[in-house]
């Protein structure tokens, strides 16, 4: 292909769908390098999340005004994690260097734009670390000011960033205790990737299976958490001259801190083990909003279930974790969450479904068939799946029991008492019993105007559902979930289990867990996040 001289947007937009793409691709193996900082969220997932809202901000821009309007606005409001709050910067870097040449970038522009993203990442966070995706942006920027024309002032940055990355374990001890590159700066460099894609038609790298370069990473785990427990990010409405004294709070009471944006729209970052006063600092400075809280302890430790177990197989597919048993498990479940819930007790196989997505005989079979075990317990998880699992039984030569678990939440409940070692008969009779002590609650959101037995619903609203159907009707899902408790809980109840799904916030959590601690301030809570469709909380109450 002819070298082209400038980078026009179109160009523009192609490098940054072609970013979203490698950030896919390259999201589990990136993932794997994710040692430090403390995990907040998977870095490789972050990042793609991030380019995946730019993405959605492109469609219809044509113009290099509205395309770089688009990255700058895509990416801060879809940044996600601290990776993602960096990376949001860097592309809202390059957008404000490419905008002022609306007829394409060239070479100079183009250098100055990795310079001008480089330097906003490092205005972004309050204490910056080398080692870190900075260090790989300052040296790709450096290397770039010598570049002559525009495929060498790219190559030349690829080049430098990939040798500063290849050098971040020289820069952070855990990463050379670990074996590994920083994580975000091999998300950089697919950046640059990208655009000498776009510039040189050169091929994007494939993933390598062990993470980039030659740090190896197989069995490496994270490093060990910190004393700053919470991840908190929001979104601040104020005044941009409000934002120094804001930044000196927050220093103060964590680290990790990233606060990007401008014009009166900030996105804020911060490790902290002071949640409340964290939000107050937002509070006095503007209107924060879109709340977010990480419990990353709980975090790391599912982070450490997952990387002590086998290499896990794809949610749906044959593959199993664990060696032969006496008895294995093979749940149908959705959600990050619950998979790792349902892993960390032992489960062998994860067949993906639930509500809106019910799986086939042969899917069910397939995972059966796969279990190292004679005997297989099946929990479908949810009511019209029942009748297709009690299909399998008759198409094996394996003695296969299905336990009528109609919720993920029952589901969980019988996996808990699951014994690899015992019989199947065995596991079926405590897994029923257990299920006898249990009660389940679910709250969604209706789709559709309705009238039910507890009463009419509109659309939008929320559903709070017992086994039996529909009991409550509330506006918002810290009702519908506070007024379902109120039905269900009884005074013999001990444990109550909170699962967040799609559609729990912070807020809505913190809600319904004071009003727990109000109004039955004996029972013992335990919130975990399951990442399942549909339902923004799930209860089990014993």
């Amino acid at each position: 292909m002819q070298t082209p001289e400038r980078l026009g947007p179109t160009d523009l937009r192609a490098v940054v769908v072609d970013y979203r793409d490698a950030l896919r691709v390259h999201q589990d193996t990136i993932n794997r390098l994710n040692v430090y900082p403390v995990p907040d969220g998977d870095t490789g997932t972050n990042m793609a999340l991030t380019l995946e809202s730019v993405v959605g901000e492109l469609n219809g821009a044509s113009e290099m005004a509205a395309v770089c309007h688009a990255i700058s606005h895509g990416s801060l409001m879809g940044a996600r994690g601290n990776s993602g709050v960096i990376l949001s910067q860097i592309l809202r870097g390059v957008a404000q260097r490419f905008e002022a040449t609306p007829d394409g970038a060239d070479a100079r522009t183009v250098a100055d734009a990795l310079g001008t993203a480089a330097d906003a990442a490092y205005g972004a966070v309050v204490r910056p670390v080398e080692g870190t995706i900075l260090t790989v942006a300052r040296a790709a920027a450096d290397a770039a000011r010598v570049g002559t024309d525009l495929v060498d002032v790219l190559d030349r940055a690829r080049t430098a960033a990939a040798d500063a990355l290849a050098h971040t374990p020289d820069l952070l001890p855990v990463l050379a205790a670990a074996g590994v590159v920083d994580a975000g700066g091999a998300g950089y460099v697919l950046l640059l990737d990208a655009f000498l894609h776009v510039a040189d038609g050169r091929p994007m790298p494939e993933p390598e299976p062990v993470g980039v370069g030659e740090a190896p990473v197989q069995g490496v785990a994270h490093a060990p958490v910190g004393d700053l427990r919470y991840e908190v990010m929001f979104f601040l409405e104020a005044r941009d001259d409000t934002v120094p004294a804001f930044r000196d709070v927050w220093a103060g009471i964590g680290d990790s801190i990233v606060v990007v944006g401008g014009d009166g729209l900030w996105n804020c970052h911060i490790h902290t083990d002071d949640v409340g006063a964290a939000i107050e600092a937002g509070i006095d400075a503007g209107r924060p909003r879109q709340i977010r809280v990480t419990d990353l302890l709980e975090q790391v430790e599912e982070e450490r279930w997952v990387r002590e177990a086998p290499p896990t197989p794809e949610e749906g597919g044959p593959g199993v974790l664990g060696g032969p048993a006496t008895t294995a498990v093979v749940a149908i479940a959705s959600g990050a969450g619950v998979g790792r819930l349902l892993r960390s007790v032992g489960v062998q196989a994860i067949v993906a479904g639930g509500q809106s997505m019910n799986p086939s005989t042969a899917q069910i079979l397939e995972a059966v068939e796969a279990c190292p075990a004679e005997s297989v317990i099946v929990l479908p998880n949810n009511a019209n799946i029942i009748p297709v699992a009690d299909q399998v039984a008759p198409l094996t030569a394996k003695a296969v029991r299905v336990v009528a678990t109609r919720s993920l939440t029952e589901g969980l409940a019988a996996a808990f008492v699951y014994d690899p070692e015992g019989s199947g008969a065995a596991n079926e009779a405590a897994m029923h019993e257990v299920l006898g002590r249990v009660v389940t609650g679910e709250v969604t959101r209706a789709v559709r105007d309705a009238v039910t037995p507890a009463g009419s619903v509109r659309q939008g609203e929320y559903l709070g559902m017992t086994r039996d159907g529909p009991a409550v009707v509330a506006p918002t899902v810290a009702e519908a979930g506070t007024g379902l408790l109120a039905r269900l809980l009884a005074a013999d109840h001990e444990i109550v289990t909170v699962l967040e799904g799609d559609g729990a916030t912070p807020a809505a959590t913190r809600r319904i867990t004071e009003w727990l601690a109000a109004e039955h301030p004996d029972v013992l809570v335990e919130v975990h996040h399951g990442g399942q469709p549909l339902y923004p909380y799930l209860f089990s109450i014993e």
